[in-house]
């Protein structure tokens, strides 16, 4: 019996702010079969919504497809405003390998999304990640400057501009974006990123910064972390907010370990840490080998592990 693929996808929409809207399209990924809804971001000062799935390739692509088309039905890019960056309704949609399928099939099912999006909506796309066509498009940052506003007018008065029409242009549609759906970013990589807040004892938001610039890759730090300092929702104390793209060769205890030095330096403490998002279960595990010294541990003497193998297999 052939084992079953799965995949693991976090798109991101642009509505955080109208639950009405939020639910209206994350109903279009309940009680899919062969999807699993794992969980759902709604973030009103940034006004986006990431969303955490996994599921069989082609329920899964059907599953996508329809809640970008609701995305466009529902979103209105002329009239969005929010903190994060975005240059659509449904902005992003990242494929990444979970279980028993590689990153061939996935890169193959993001192009063929991405047709699919244009074919049935019209929206523009631009491929990223392992689907990019030019290194710079790899990083989603570059293709998003300018967010929205900026890039549509770019695109708009360079219509004969041969040079930023390759650069800036997406790979599919007609050389702008749609007027109130903007474009989506499709793309397949190995992994998702990590999503950590780690708490500081203290509210001076000063100090969390000083700590993220020390914590991040531009400047210095960790060339795998992208980290901001702010004061999370429900809670009064500064955080160090990061972006973590390879845990495996920057392990979660380093960095942790690292800001609780430096916080100490500069008079504080580590309050808490905040896991934000679904991760893999290596994350904790690296943790838990680094602080108990496991000896001769192997991933099978997990209860939890070995149901997961039957499911997988079933």
């Amino acid at each position: 019996m052939a084992k079953k693929k799965y995949i693991h996808t976090a798109p991101n929409f642009s509505a955080g702010k109208d639950r009405k809207v939020v639910e209206a399209i994350v109903d279009q990924v309940r009680g899919v079969p062969g999807v699993r809804l794992i969980d759902y971001f709604p973030d009103a000062d940034f006004n986006r919504t990431p969303v955490e799935l996994i599921g069989e390739p082609e329920p899964l692509f059907e599953t996508l497809l329809n809640m970008a088309g609701k995305a466009y039905e529902l979103i209105d890019m002329e009239k969005h405003k929010g903190k994060h960056p975005r240059i659509g309704a449904q902005d992003t949609i990242p494929l990444f390998p979970l279980r028993n399928i590689d990153l061939e099939e996935c890169k193959e099912l993001a192009f063929r999304l991405g047709n699919a999006i244009w074919e049935k909506y019209h929206v523009p796309v631009y491929f990223a990640g392992q689907n990019a066509r030019t290194p710079q498009r790899r990083e989603i940052s570059f293709i998003r400057e300018g967010q929205y506003e900026g890039l549509k007018q770019l695109l708009e008065e360079n219509v004969d501009n041969k040079e930023i029409l390759e650069s800036r242009a997406p790979d599919l549609g007609e050389g702008r974006l749609s007027v109130h759906a903007g474009a989506t970013i499709v793309s397949a990589g190995e992994r998702n990123l990590v999503a950590v807040n780690v708490i500081l004892n203290t509210t001076d938001l000063d100090i969390a910064k000083q700590i993220a610039k020390m914590v991040r890759g531009p400047s210095g730090g960790f060339s795998t972390i992208r980290a901001v300092a702010f004061t999370p929702d429900g809670y009064s104390e500064a955080a160090v907010s990061m972006n973590m793209f390879d845990t495996e060769q920057t392990p979660l205890y380093r960095v942790v370990q690292l800001i609780r030095d430096e916080a100490e330096r500069l008079g504080t403490s580590v309050k808490g840490t905040q896991l934000s998002g679904a991760f893999p279960a290596k994350v904790l595990l690296q943790c838990a080998d680094h602080y108990l010294r496991l000896l001769d541990f192997k991933p099978h003497q997990l209860l939890e592990h070995n149901l997961l193998e039957l499911s997988y297999e079933s």
